[in-house]
């Protein structure tokens, strides 16, 4: 039988996020939900706010073909108003509807970037830790995939390292910010300093790098501020999802934004339209660009996760965890009680608690634990996770 070797080996391999997200839910059946600690997925508990809803419901008066039928394959020309008159509003641009294209989630909005940038024999530079899936995604567009650790103390992005990194070859990088699987914000120095590196590789070279801003979680932060990219660095692509700010996972609905200041903006803009036809990313759904017009203000419900982030936090540093304090997203960077994070997760594996080794994101020594989850799930885990610790004394 002939197949495309590479799908298989994606399709077998599989996402280890997911297959511990899947044991999870095994266990679950078996023990009883209360007795599973599930930290693997990024699945927002905390419900879609009351306006979605509502958009929902006004919706559902709209005649057949309004509600159901097809878009305009970029998306409906209103919805992407609302989405520049939005940003307009908080970052004081001048965006306009022609500069984004709808899509269906993060993951769709990444590929057809990476789709519309690369040639066969370029590279993508990822800021490990990073979400696992850009080096599939990465790779699927024809591409090289190049790591380059962050800081080790600071988690903020390596600039020193990035311009060793970034070779004649290289058409992109890629941040996300706040960060999967760490919880930093990358600063304005951070992102200023990493811009004047860009600049300077390309004139070096005679090439253009590109700086690709993964947003899923811009909307929920503990209070620090978040850099918008465009402003500091011109070819920038904003990669954007409302599955995170919205909790609407599973709708599937975000757009991708060339910013009008982007020197390439005229030849980008039909090329990101090529590479989502190309890839069969038209039309996304259309009952959610309704929603998203309706609902692009609405806040995310931040206090919840701070919740969650304050219980999880002090509970782990009274039993002598390690972690990076989060300054946004809602995940928890948890120092391994030993250098192999593949064991450390098989120990608490065995006590039902179900965090995420490092290996995933690129690196080792450490967990991720996704406080999305219920308050209780928290509250009730650490009597586990104080087994975990007591195992190692």
């Amino acid at each position: 039988m002939s197949i495309n070797e590479k799908s298989y080996a994606y399709g077998s391999s599989k996402s280890s996020i997911r297959e511990i997200a899947a044991y999870g839910s095994r266990r679950k059946a078996e023990i009883g939900a209360e007795n599973v600690f599930d930290f693997s997925l990024g699945n927002p508990s905390v419900p879609a706010p009351a306006e979605v809803r509502a958009s929902i419901e006004r919706a559902l008066d709209l005649p057949s073909l309004e509600l159901h039928g097809y878009t305009p394959g970029p998306g409906m020309p209103a919805a992407r108003k609302a989405v520049a008159d939005s940003l307009n509003r908080r970052y004081g641009t001048s965006y306009e509807a022609g500069d984004l294209y709808l899509s269906c989630g993060a993951a769709a909005s990444l590929t057809i970037t990476f789709n519309a940038l690369v040639n066969p024999g370029d590279e993508i530079i990822v800021i490990a830790p990073y979400f696992p899936e850009y080096r599939v995604w990465v790779e699927t567009a024809g591409a090289t995939c190049v790591e380059v650790m962050a800081d080790d103390k600071t988690f903020q992005v390596d600039t020193e390292a990035v311009r060793a990194a970034i070779t004649p070859h290289t058409k992109a990088v890629v941040i996300d910010s706040p960060n999967n699987p760490v919880g930093v914000v990358y600063t304005e120095e951070t992102l200023r300093a990493l811009a004047e590196v860009l600049h300077e590789r390309e004139e070096a070279l005679g090439t253009q790098v590109y700086l690709v801003s993964d947003e899923p979680y811009r909307e929920i932060s503990y209070g620090k501020a978040i850099p918008w990219v465009p402003s500091i660095y011109d070819r920038t692509i904003v990669c954007y999802s409302y599955s995170k700010a919205l909790s609407l996972p599973g709708e599937r609905i975000g757009w991708v934004l060339v910013p009008g200041t982007n020197p390439e903006h005229d030849v980008l803009v039909p090329t990101v339209a090529g590479a989502a036809r190309k890839l069969g990313f038209v039309c996304a759904p259309a009952l959610f660009q309704r929603v998203l017009m309706d609902c692009v203000d609405v806040p995310s419900d931040v206090q919840a996760y701070a919740e969650n982030r304050k219980a999880l936090t002090e509970g782990l540093s009274k039993l002598g965890y390690e972690y990076v304090e989060p300054d946004g997203a809602f995940y928890l960077w948890v120092k391994a009680l030993e250098p192999d994070c593949e064991a450390f997760f098989q120990r608490a594996k065995a006590l039902e608690l179900l965090p995420v080794p490092s290996t995933s994101f690129g690196c080792g020594g450490w967990v991720r634990v996704g406080y999305c989850v219920s308050h209780e799930t928290i509250v009730n885990s650490m009597p586990a996770w104080a087994k975990l610790a007591e195992s190692y004394r």
